[in-house]
């Protein structure tokens, strides 16, 4: 039976990121401008690589070209084949980040040959003033849009959240958002870096330039009847698992473990990834092999693996595929 692995998490420094990454892991300084922690990525030229164990230095595609069907699970396996379908994100903003746009499937396989950006939020450690938008406020059109991203006034057409910790945001593609200043998010998507930057603020680079928008491209992107949606907030009681979202791009649960919990996989015939999201954690496998999760940490679970225990006190969410 493959192992439960665990990668070496790839950090992206930003000028609107913090430190709240490394500090939330337990681990050293990663620098004091750290927005994101790619978790479990298969995106080229960033691929997760295997941090310890039998296949320590693998990356990610290269574990699937070898593994696929056992990792995966027969029926994602047929899907997908060897490409994993997800990018798992930590974030952190210390400023807003530019309201924008992704495609859909359709869309972003005629234009890039890629999958689109369905994702959501999971809000992990908002601080008293964080804020997001997503959907629209007020009626839309194409035209609308344009003038109002002209006049630099698209703001005042979002939805403004004030987030809570369990906060729960689903961002079907073609949702303009935006994650504001004080979140620490993770994010959960389908493996595409398609965004359309569609206004960040008149902001300028050191160099004095304007950052590169793409305002065409997001017009056809855009579904200009999604408005303002209900904030969804999941708590899990100790011993539970609760659902946070469930569509066709991915299932992810929330499990609050109290001393002991066995999370049954052999029915989801998917891989399921999970992350610590608060207290200290480990997952034993059926043979009875222990994988330390403390709060930050991501691991995979091969879709072989017919269940996984969770020992010790804390919080994990999980993400499959039905």
């Amino acid at each position: 039976m493959l192992p439960i692995f665990r990668f070496e998490p790839i950090f992206k420094s930003v000028l609107w990121g913090g430190k709240r990454i490394a500090e939330f892991k337990g681990i050293a300084s990663q620098g004091d401008h750290v927005g994101e922690s790619w978790e479990l990525s298969p995106m080229p030229g960033h691929e997760s690589v295997v941090a310890d164990g039998l296949f320590k230095g693998e990356t990610l595609p290269q574990l699937l070209a070898s593994h696929g069907k056992e990792i995966m699970g027969e029926k994602l396996y047929e899907r997908y084949g060897d490409k994993f379908p997800l990018l798992i994100k930590f974030i952190d903003s210390t400023q807003d980040l530019s309201i924008q746009v992704h495609p859909d499937d359709a869309l972003a396989g005629k234009r890039h040959d890629s999958l689109g950006k369905t994702e959501m939020w999971y809000s992990v450690l908002p601080t008293s003033t964080a804020y997001l938008y997503a959907g629209f406020s007020q009626d839309m059109n194409p035209e609308k849009f344009r003038r109002m991203v002209a006049d630099s006034t698209i703001v005042d057409a979002l939805k403004k959240y004030y987030t809570k910790p369990g906060d729960v945001f689903f961002l079907p593609a073609g949702r303009v958002h935006a994650i504001g200043e004080g979140n620490f998010v993770l994010e959960i998507q389908e493996a595409s870096d398609i965004t359309y930057r569609i206004y960040d603020y008149n902001r300028r680079d050191a160099q004095g330039n304007l950052r590169q928008l793409h305002v065409d491209e997001s017009v056809e992107a855009i579904n200009y009847a999604d408005t303002a949606q209900e904030v969804k907030n999941v708590n899990a009681a100790p011993g539970e698992e609760a659902m946070v979202e469930d569509c066709r791009y991915f299932t992810t649960t929330l499990v609050n473990v109290d001393k002991r919990f066995q999370l049954d996989l052999a029915a989801r015939n998917s891989f399921t990834v999970l992350i610590a999201t608060k207290g200290n954690l480990k997952a034993v496998s059926p043979e009875g092999e222990e994988f330390p999760l403390p709060q930050g940490q991501t691991l995979l679970v091969p879709a072989s693996m017919p269940y996984v225990v969770l020992a010790g006190d804390g919080e994990a969410v999980t993400v499959y595929i039905k």
